[in-house]
C-alpha cells in the first residue's frame, strides 16, 4: 500500500466561506499577480501604511492595483485621494487602473497637491477672504511682481548690491515650503546678503499685499491656503475632510514640509492614509523636499504598518548588490536588501582614468562597441552629478558623430558666464563680431546700449583700431574702465600664447565683473574651471571656439514621450533629472571625492548623506551594465592640475562587487 502524507489545519467553517465569497466577488488575480509584499500592500484597507517601495520594485504597479482593490472591496471610488507629484503620474495610474478594472476607476480624486489645492480653493475661496476667479502666478510672473516691488520700494539703493528678482523668489518660496525663516535661509544661503535682511522682509510684506490686493496666488500660496482651510475645519473643510476615505501619496520622500502638514491635515478625521516611497531615493532638497517626512511618517499616525517592496524587475544581481553596498552605510535609513531573480550578469566596472580627456575618450570608444553589438543608443545612458560634468565629453562626442540629447542643467556654452568669456574671445579673434562685443560692453558699470553702440560706430569707421596700443584711445569714446577690456583684447590678438594661456587671461579679467553680476557665483565658477580645463587640451584657439558651438536640445527629461524616444541618441543627464527612468547600460562619471560628493556638501551630515543617495539613484538605473569612472588628475584654478581621489562612497565597495580598472596613455 502507497504511503501517503497529509497536511492537517484546523479551521472555522464560517471562516472559510468568509474567504470564498471574498475572494469569489474579485474579478482580478491579485495574489497571482503580485509578489507576496506588493499582494499584502495591495489588500491593505482601514488604517496607516508606510510602502517602503525600492528602485525597481514595481511602485507604480502596486499602487493600481490597490486603486482596483479598493473598489472591488466595495468602496465609492470617488472617496479615494490619490496624490502625484506629477499630473502625467496621476493620469497614468488612473489609466492603468482603469484598464485593468472597469471605468469605475475614472471617478478617483487623481492629481498634484497643487492641482487638488486649486479644486477646493475655486469652490471655497471666499472663506479664505478672496474671489473664485483669483489668478494663478508661475515661477516667472511671481518674479516679475517681485521685481516690481523691488522697484517701488524704494529700498534698492544705487552702486550696493542686492538680490535679484530670481533669488528674492527662491527664498521666499523656500521659507513656505520648508517652515524656515527667511534670515534662516539668508544666513546658510546668501551669506552675502545678510545685511539686506530688512529689506527682503519688507519686499516679501509687499508682495504678500500685492497679491492679496490683485487676487493674485502663486503655486505656493495653493498649498499654504489649503493647509490653513483644512486645519480651520470650518464645516465647509469638515464637509470635504468627511468625503475622503482613503489617501494615498506617491513619491512620499519627495515631500517639504509643507506637504507633509497637508497630509495630516487630510487625515484629521479618518487615518486611512497610505504613502509610498524610498528613503533612499530622496535626493530633491534643493526644492525643499524633506528627508525627515519619510523617517518619521511611522510617529505622525497610530498602528503604521511598514511594508518593504524589495524585489527588483530591473537589474541584474551584480548590480543591485554594488547598490546596496552603497546605501548600507547610510546613517540614518530602512533596512532593506533589494534581490533579484533576474540572470546574473558581470559586475559593475569602477574605471581610473589618467585624466578628463581620457575619460571621456573610454566613454566614446564603450559607447560605439555597446552600439556595435546591438545595443540601441537610445538605450544608453551618461549620468552625472552636476551638468557642467560632461562638457569635455560632449566635445568627444561631437567629434565622433555620436548623437546625443542632454538633460538637465543648461548647456555648457548656454550657461550666460561661459557665453561671457567665450564672448570676448570670439571678439579677438573676429573684431568684427557686433554680437558679441555688445555682450561683452554690457558687462561694463556705466555702459548702456547707447554708449555700446557708439564705441561699435567707431569701430566700424576705424575711429578705434585694436592693432594700436589701447593707451591710445580716445577717452571721449571709450570711457575709462573700458580700457582694460580693450588692453586684454590687444594683448589676445597680438601675443603668442597658448589656448589655455588666452582662457586664464581672460578668466583674470572677467572674474571681478562675474563676482558682481551674479548672486550664485560661487556654484558657477566650477563651470569656469572646467572650461579652462577643456583649453588645455587644445593646441589653437580656433579650433577650440568651433568646438565649443555644439548646440543639442534642453527639453526636460521627463516630459519626453515614447515617440520622442523613437530617434537614436545617447542620453546625457544629470542624476536628478535620470530619477524613475532606466537603461540598458549607464555610465556614472566624474565620481571625485571633492566633486561627487561635492566639498560643500561634506559640510554636514544631511547634505553629505543626500549625495550617497544620489549615487544609488545613479546605479538603480541600469539593467544590464554598469561603469563607474573618475579621472586621476584634475584641473582647479587655485591650485592648478591636481591629483584626484575616487568619490569616498566607493571606499566600501569590494572586488567582489565591482571590477576595478586603470586607464593611461600608451
Amino acid at each position: 500500500m502507497d504511503s501517503k502524507k497529509y497536511k492537517l489545519t484546523r479551521f472555522s467553517p464560517n471562516e472559510l466561506d468568509s474567504q470564498k465569497s471574498r475572494r469569489a466577488k474579485y474579478t482580478i488575480d491579485y495574489e497571482g499577480s503580485l509578489n507576496p509584499a506588493q499582494y499584502e500592500a495591495v489588500c491593505a484597507e482601514e488604517g496607516a501604511y508606510l510602502i517602503i517601495a525600492g528602485a525597481g520594485t514595481g511602485k507604480t504597479r502596486t499602487l493600481v492595483y490597490r486603486l482596483a482593490h479598493l473598489i472591488e472591496s466595495g468602496y465609492d471610488a470617488s472617496s479615494i485621494l490619490l496624490l502625484t507629484f506629477t499630473r502625467k503620474a496621476a493620469k497614468s495610474m488612473l489609466d492603468k487602473a482603469s484598464l485593468l478594472l472597469d471605468n469605475r476607476c475614472e471617478k478617483i480624486n487623481g492629481g498634484t497637491f497643487h492641482s487638488f489645492a486649486n479644486t477646493i480653493l475655486r469652490k471655497y475661496a471666499k472663506q479664505m477672504g478672496f474671489e473664485s476667479s483669483f489668478t494663478i502666478l508661475d515661477q516667472g510672473d511671481s518674479e516679475d511682481v517681485i521685481n516690481l516691488m523691488r522697484s517701488q520700494s524704494g529700498l534698492v539703493k544705487e552702486k550696493k548690491r542686492f538680490p535679484q528678482k530670481q533669488t528674492l523668489q527662491k527664498i521666499y518660496s523656500l521659507s513656505v515650503n520648508t517652515g524656515r525663516k527667511i534670515p534662516e535661509i539668508v544666513f546658510k544661503e546668501y551669506p552675502h546678503f545678510i545685511e539686506n535682511i530688512d529689506e527682503i522682509l519688507e519686499i516679501q510684506k509687499k508682495f504678500a499685499s500685492y497679491k492679496k490686493g490683485n487676487n493674485l496666488v502663486d503655486y505656493d500660496d495653493l498649498l499654504v491656503y489649503l493647509r490653513d482651510f483644512l486645519v480651520a475645519k470650518s464645516n465647509s473643510a469638515v464637509g470635504v475632510l468627511s468625503a475622503i476615505k482613503f489617501l494615498m501619496v506617491d513619491e512620499y520622500q519627495d515631500t517639504n514640509h509643507l506637504q507633509s502638514e497637508i497630509v495630516q491635515a487630510l487625515c484629521q478625521l479618518k487615518q486611512n492614509v497610505m504613502v509610498v516611497g524610498d528613503d533612499a531615493q530622496s535626493i530633491y532638497s534643493f526644492r525643499g523636499a524633506n528627508f525627515e517626512n519619510i523617517m518619521q511618517f511611522p510617529q505622525l499616525f497610530k498602528d503604521v504598518k511598514l511594508i518593504k517592496l524589495e524585489e527588483n524587475y530591473r537589474s541584474t544581481p551584480e548590480i543591485l548588490n554594488f547598490a546596496n553596498r552603497i546605501y548600507a552605510d547610510a546613517v540614518v535609513k530602512y533596512e532593506k536588501d533589494l534581490f533579484s531573480r533576474r540572470n546574473t550578469g558581470e559586475l559593475p566596472m569602477i574605471l581610473a582614468a589618467a585624466n578628463v580627456e581620457l575619460q571621456s575618450k573610454f566613454i566614446v570608444e564603450k559607447v560605439l562597441e555597446l552600439h556595435e553589438s546591438g545595443t540601441p543608443l537610445s538605450d544608453i545612458a551618461v549620468l552625472f552629478r552636476s551638468s557642467f560634468f560632461s562638457f569635455d565629453l560632449e566635445i568627444q562626442l561631437a567629434k565622433a558623430n555620436i548623437p546625443f540629447i542632454k538633460f538637465g542643467g543648461i548647456k555648457f556654452i548656454e550657461t550666460a558666464h561661459i557665453k561671457d568669456i567665450l564672448a570676448i574671445l570670439r571678439i579677438a579673434l573676429n573684431p568684427k563680431d557686433v554680437v558679441c562685443w555688445y555682450r561683452v560692453l554690457l558687462l561694463h558699470e556705466g555702459v548702456g546700449p547707447k554708449t555700446a553702440q557708439r564705441i561699435l560706430d567707431a569701430l566700424a569707421e576705424g575711429r578705434i583700431s585694436l592693432a594700436k596700443n589701447p593707451d591710445t584711445l580716445d577717452s571721449k569714446i571709450v570711457k575709462e574702465n573700458l580700457f582694460l577690456l580693450f588692453k586684454l583684447i590687444y594683448d589676445l590678438r597680438t601675443k603668442t600664447l597658448t589656448p589655455f594661456e588666452k582662457v586664464e587671461m581672460t578668466v583674470e579679467f572677467y572674474y571681478p565683473i562675474f563676482k558682481d553680476k551674479y548672486d550664485d557665483f560661487n556654484k558657477r565658477k566650477k563651470d569656469i574651471d572646467i572650461f579652462m580645463n577643456i583649453a588645455s587640451n587644445y593646441t589653437s584657439i580656433e579650433s577650440l571656439l568651433s568646438d565649443m558651438a555644439i548646440e543639442p536640445p534642453l527639453d526636460s527629461v521627463s516630459d519626453l514621450g515614447e515617440e520622442d524616444k523613437q530617434d537614436d541618441f545617447l542620453t546625457l543627464s544629470t542624476i536628478h533629472s535620470a530619477k524613475g527612468l532606466e537603461w540598458h547600460s549607464v555610465f556614472i562619471i566624474h565620481a571625485v571625492d571633492g566633486f561627487f560628493p561635492s566639498n560643500r556638501s561634506a559640510e554636514s551630515l544631511e547634505t553629505l548623506e543626500e549625495e550617497r543617495r544620489l549615487l544609488y539613484v545613479a546605479a538603480t538605473r541600469a539593467k544590464q551594465n554598469l561603469i563607474v569612472t573618475y579621472p586621476m588628475n584634475i584641473f582647479d584654478r587655485e591650485s592648478g592640475t591636481t591629483l584626484s581621489k575616487p568619490s569616498r562612497f566607493l571606499s566600501s565597495v569590494t572586488p567582489d562587487l565591482a571590477e576595478g580598472w586603470l586607464l593611461e596613455n600608451e
